[in-house]
């Protein structure tokens, strides 16, 4: 929500008057450089976790009853009216009242694709203004691959989502946790029981929320309307009509068998194959726009723990080759204590995103296999998943 400084107001004035934590004012206007700083006379400043509505005066009522009424300050309603004389209203005026945020704006229990997540995510910076958002890269089709960070704290997570096309849901969980740990800083609301402020100022917090968006389309739209890539896919399909078992990028590239780790291991195992719908590690290992981005990003933030986020098992697995660190161990123990998840070291798969962060930089890697059935999973199963993703979640943060 913005609003107009008047002389003497200061972003700590703005906290205080507003209800809002001081810090998420001050990195929503990076510009000003002190909350105790005076602001100038008609400076906008972005306030986090409310947006602006009309009012409608009715008879009788003043600045200070519609204050009342929507239990407010007569100060909001006089910073967010400046251009009105509050001794000269009258029914049928429109004056603008500020609304908090309480409830989520993301809608995850719905088929989740690529325009949804632009869709969301402009929406969630709107209100939140003090998250970040760039893209890391672009997909085969030229889809910016969105990278979301927020927190100002020293450890560096990092969780991302639908590496695998027919595994969306994992998109709509992911920013799903984001709207409600969001929401419950603006509010200072307790998420499980945790207050948020604290794990805000200690951890930043680093989300691709889907990864293979190029896939993620296909399977929930069909083939593309553009050359050369609906012949690709058709080709690649055999013409079956139904895309609901692809989980490679647009190119038949299975992108979590294509990064190198023992990627050769993966490659002999599907010797003579071409490219397919699922796991064909490609002719070299990151030969893929979305595996080099994901790449560029770990060597470029150096992550203190990475969470891929995938579909399904009900267990997560954390080892890779003996080279996880040893505090990998007290990990996976909380996020199966928090989640039910059954903690599995070891699998004989290699090329993940997960193996190679763990053979690269010997830290902490987790690939979640949320739910159980067959891919793509129903809907129907959402809540069940979310509720245990959100304890891992919030773990990745405090641990």
């Amino acid at each position: 929500m913005k609003v107009y400084a008047r002389r003497g107001d200061s972003l700590w004035y703005y906290s205080q008057l507003f209800g809002l934590p001081l810090n998420l004012i001050c990195d929503s206007n990076p510009e000003v450089a002190s909350s105790s700083e005076l602001l100038k006379a008609g400076e906008e400043i972005v306030l986090p976790g409310f947006i602006n509505r009309d009012y409608e005066v009715q008879a009788l009522e003043t600045i200070h009853t519609i204050a009342q009424k929507i239990n407010i300050s007569t100060d909001c309603m006089m910073l967010l009216n400046q251009g009105k004389d509050p001794g000269r209203l009258k029914p049928g005026d429109v004056l603008t009242v500020p609304l908090r945020i309480t409830q989520n704006i993301v809608n995850p229990r719905k088929p989740y694709n690529y325009q949804t997540l632009i869709k969301d995510i402009e929406r969630l910076m709107e209100v939140y203004p003090f998250i970040q958002c760039t893209s890391i890269g672009q997909s085969v089709m030229g889809k910016p691959l969105h990278h979301i960070r927020l927190g100002k704290g020293k450890k560096k997570i990092h969780w991302n989502g639908s590496f695998h096309a027919n595994e969306w849901i994992t998109s709509a969980v992911i920013m799903n946790l984001i709207n409600d740990y969001l929401r419950c800083l603006t509010n200072y609301t307790p998420l499980r029981g945790i207050p948020c402020i604290p794990l805000y100022e200690q951890a930043e917090l680093s989300i691709v929320p889907m990864v293979n968006p190029d896939g993620v389309d296909l399977v929930l739209n069909g083939p593309p309307s553009e050359s050369p890539f609906k012949e690709l896919v058709e080709n690649i399909n055999q013409d079956r009509l139904d895309y609901l078992g692809w989980k490679a990028n647009i190119r038949g590239i299975d992108l979590n068998k294509h990064f190198p780790a023992n990627w050769k291991i993966e490659k002999t195992r599907k010797e003579g194959k071409v490219p397919s719908p699922r796991d064909y590690p490609g002719d070299l290992p990151l030969t893929e726009p979305e595996a080099l981005a994901m790449t560029g990003l770990a060597d470029k933030e150096n992550f203190d723990k990475v969470i891929a986020v995938h579909t399904q098992g009900e267990e997560f697995y954390w080892g890779y080759e003996g080279l996880e660190p040893v505090e990998s161990e007290a990990i996976a123990e909380e996020f199966e204590r928090v989640s039910t998840y059954k903690s599995v070291r070891y699998v004989d798969s290699h090329a993940g995103f997960k193996d190679w962060f763990i053979q690269e930089y010997k830290k902490p890697g987790f690939t979640l296999e949320l739910g159980r059935g067959i891919n793509p999973l129903p809907l129907s199963q959402y809540d069940t998943i979310y509720q245990k993703t959100l304890g891992i979640f919030l773990a990745s943060l405090y641990i």
